[in-house]
């Protein structure tokens, strides 16, 4: 959420932005909310003014007379009555506000192409050698099928389409990555590696503290996130009305939600991994085979709260750190900055990384990494004090570190032999204590 003042002072640039994050917002009516409210909180502000000035008088009801009594208890009575009628109006005019206030889209960095699809993202650079093959690659899902490591089929009678059931080495494969992501953040010398390698500096070498998140979550502070919408892609549960989350973020972005933090105990790094739930909606008939697209996954996601300056640094070090996992699994990728079309709603600047998949014979996405600034954090009240004790909100990062399933299927078919089998990245084989997965 922007500041009002900011918004007031810049509303034909923020009508351009609503424009160019293809964003439906009225501004002007926004204002006239605004000042309707600040009206109304006027009244009542005085109103309660006179309610405490006769309080006080009726502390010295013995020196009244019964007539001056009678006088102070009607006035009284009848700013009771008015001001129950204000703060009725109120309530009413405060909730629209903040639904207008909602609506209104987070400013995007000089750096952010403009564009109206995501036909128009930037690719900044492409990193490693597409494999080459004697053969013709396989899709994942026929990998999988012939190793038996996916089974759509079952899990379609048990639960439905775009659920799947891994086995097997996949299922080891999928925790060894979570294993060795943890340990490589959770290492104050892995990250200080890796600021060495991207040329970063100025900026803490701290390690990112692992979390497993909830993940159901009142779907007031997912709208404090600004991430309920869109509401038709969410699972809510009918019974007390908790969503479930469409990313980890979702529950580790409140972490500190109306704290005042403490400015050295800045930056506030989390690396946490928990399943994630989306109905797909608008994807009918868009990668029906395998696990590409699925209503139940599995994400390991950043999250971080600095402070004001540190914001950007702390986004190019989150890019670095996913281009450096990609780097030591040996997968081609290319790093896409978003345009303004296809970044969300609360983000400064956002990048995508697309992996190369042999099978598809094209790139597509594995990792975002959104920059919010302190849009998040006006909504969720998260605050630090300054050296001199002032309070600010805090700048807020999140970004996909792996979405797990796809990074199995970019492994798969990346690393597919002509025999069927799939070679295990160098980095993984320690965990998983062997070199290649084939057929029993």
């Amino acid at each position: 959420m922007l500041d009002i003042s900011y918004i007031k002072a810049n509303r034909d640039f923020l009508i351009e932005v609503a424009k160019n994050k293809k964003v439906v917002v009225d501004i002007d009516y926004l204002m006239s909310v605004f000042e309707e409210r600040q009206d109304l909180l006027q009244r009542i502000e005085s109103l309660r003014t006179d309610k405490n000035s006769i309080a006080e008088q009726m502390k010295q009801m013995a020196t009244l007379t019964e007539a001056e009594k009678q006088n102070l208890i009607q006035k009284g009575k009848v700013i009771k009555d008015k001001l129950q009628t204000l703060e009725e109006e109120f309530a009413k005019i405060d909730e629209s506000y903040q639904e207008e206030m909602y609506k209104v889209p987070n400013i995007y960095s000089k750096d952010t192409p403009i564009g109206l699809s995501e036909d128009e993202n930037v690719v900044l650079r492409q990193v490693g050698e597409r494999p080459e093959f004697t053969f013709n690659p396989l899709e994942h899902w026929q990998l999988g099928k012939n190793l038996d490591l996916i089974d759509t089929e079952k899990s379609a009678e048990v639960s439905g389409a775009r659920f799947a059931y891994l086995k097997g080495d996949l299922v080891l494969l999928q925790f060894a990555l979570i294993q060795w992501v943890m340990s490589t953040l959770n290492n104050s010398n892995a990250i200080q590696q890796i600021m060495h390698q991207a040329g970063l500096g100025n900026i803490s070498n701290k390690s990112y503290t692992a979390v497993i998140p909830p993940v159901l979550m009142k779907p007031g502070v997912m709208k404090r996130m600004g991430r309920l919408d869109p509401i038709d892609d969410r699972y809510q549960t009918t019974e007390d009305g908790l969503m479930l989350v469409g990313s980890a973020e979702h529950t580790l972005g409140p972490l500190h939600m109306d704290e005042i933090l403490d400015y050295r105990d800045l930056p506030l790094r989390y690396v946490g991994y928990s399943t994630a739930f989306r109905r797909e909606a608008g994807t009918y008939g868009k990668d029906m085979k395998g696990i590409l697209r699925l209503h139940q996954f599995d994400k390991i996601e950043i999250e971080v709260f600095s402070d004001k300056e540190s914001g950007f640094a702390e986004q190019d070090l989150i890019l670095a750190i996913q281009e450096y996992l990609m780097q030591q699994l040996e997968l081609p990728y290319q790093v896409v900055l978003k345009c303004t079309a296809d970044m969300g709603t609360p983000d400064i600047r956002a990048y995508d990384i697309e992996t190369w998949l042999p099978g598809q014979s094209q790139y597509r996405e594995t990792h975002t990494s959104d920059y919010m600034g302190n849009f998040q954090a006006r909504r969720l009240q998260t605050r630090y004090k300054d050296a001199e004790g002032k309070k600010h909100f805090v700048h807020m990062n999140d970004a996909t570190v792996f979405a797990i399933g796809r990074i199995l299927i970019a492994i798969m078919e990346n690393y597919q032999q002509a025999d069927g089998s799939i070679v295990i990245p160098k980095v993984l084989r320690s965990y998983l204590a062997k070199d290649i997965i084939a057929k029993n």
